[in-house]
């Protein structure tokens, strides 16, 4: 490999909201972002950016544009248009500011559980309820499938406007196919209901595996929907706070994007504006290694579970760095045992409910850091289950 994920990257005393909220003795393997150094390009580009000396007013250039446009059209084959794409400072708040135009206070808002927590707050605060239809969870199989029945139910319902989609879907790793693509757009079409899709997490898939965009299905989906994209994930550059979103559906785009500008969250700082394009011009490399690198610490997760950590079952996934495990053979009860388990060896892992009700048998676990990082913690939690299972011995 050109670069070398082994390396240590002390994180402390940085303002790091992984590191830096801990004890030094805690491992957190929790928020979703990486402790990896970035791409070369990214930070000689961002270098050069700021030893220019300036730091005025920034706009979007050409260039900003046809960086995630060539990056669809190459990676995830689909064109996407210049007019449709729309930036703005992060996904979370596209969606609050979206569920803010094209929803009323008092209306459903759909959402796939388990599924990313911040959802719930995007719902919630902008005085709109969640109507939760719980994926199907195949325990012998280790995966999930989307119930067609209660999401129809909840679809049909007079006062859904709005179903947040999570693609690929953030908790369980899970890449949906066409069939589910089509299906969910039909669905939403069917009952009047718009989709916001967030592919934030589209470009770490495991090797070998793509993503599909859920626009690009059909005419159905492209036309009643707004995608949230961007590079902070796949790339991390969380802390750097940009984004896109593309809407085909022109009278769509224009209330979302007049939405962007009304909340503030339209306009560019010096290296959000030129983030996308280090990244997808020139960092590629960098990602196809980094996902191999997440894919050996997947492997390396599963065989010490099944030979060390039989009482915990992970989920089988194909994408994000976040792993997605059952400890239901312990305890209904992922909060008391996250605490337990931080209490007792310092790991720091995400408890399942707070991504909703189908998450409380769950933990969530981000490997998205060094091989001796990810064993530690592996070792960590063997001591913690030895302690639950058997505390009179301790």
């Amino acid at each position: 490999m050109k670069y070398n994920f082994d390396e240590y990257i002390n994180r402390r005393n940085t303002g790091s909201l992984k590191w830096d909220t801990l004890k030094d003795s805690e491992l957190p393997m929790w928020v979703a972002d990486m402790d990896f150094k970035v791409a070369t390009p990214i930070i000689e580009g961002f270098n050069k950016r700021i030893n220019q000396g300036t730091f005025g007013y920034t706009i979007l250039t050409d260039e900003f544009y046809s960086s995630y446009i060539n990056w669809w059209k190459t990676r995830h084959h689909f064109e996407i248009k210049r007019e449709w794409l729309i930036f703005s400072t992060g996904v979370v708040p596209t969606i609050s500011s979206s569920v803010r135009r094209v929803t009323k206070e008092g209306d459903y808002v759909v959402v796939l559980t388990p599924v990313y927590n911040i959802f719930f707050n995007s719902i919630i605060n902008n005085k709109r309820i969640p109507l939760t239809s719980n994926l199907i969870y195949k325990k012998e199989e280790r995966r999930y499938e989307i119930d067609y029945i209660d999401l129809e139910n909840k679809l049909k319902d007079p006062k859904t406007t709005l179903l947040i989609f999570c693609n690929p879907h953030n908790p369980v790793g899970k890449i949906w196919y066409k069939e589910d693509l089509i299906k969910v757009g039909e669905l939403c079409a069917k009952y009047n209901v718009l989709v916001l899709s967030d592919e934030i997490h589209c470009d770490l898939t495991d090797p070998g595996k793509e993503y599909i965009p859920f626009a690009s299905v059909n005419e159905t989906n492209l036309n009643n929907s707004i995608t949230c994209i961007a590079p902070t994930k796949a790339f991390n550059l969380a802390g750097i706070q940009t984004s896109a979103l593309f809407i085909p559906n022109e009278k769509i785009r224009k209330i979302v994007d007049r939405g962007l500008n009304t909340d503030e969250v339209a306009e560019p700082n010096i290296l959000a504006a030129i983030a996308p394009v280090l990244a997808f011009n020139y960092s590629s490399d960098w990602l196809d290694e980094v996902r191999e690198y997440i894919y050996q610490n997947k492997l390396i997760v599963t065989k010490f579970l099944e030979e060390n950590i039989k009482e915990i079952r992970l989920i089988e996934s194909e994408a994000t760095y976040l792993l997605w495990l059952d400890v239901s053979s312990l305890t209904h009860d992922s909060k008391k045992f996250e605490k337990f388990i931080r209490e007792k060896t310092g790991l720091h892992l995400s408890e399942g409910e707070e991504y909703g009700e189908p998450g409380k048998d769950f933990l969530r676990m981000n490997i998205a850091t060094r091989k001796d990082n990810v064993i530690d913690g592996l070792n960590r939690l063997k001591k913690a289950v030895e302690i639950y299972k058997n505390p009179a011995k301790v």
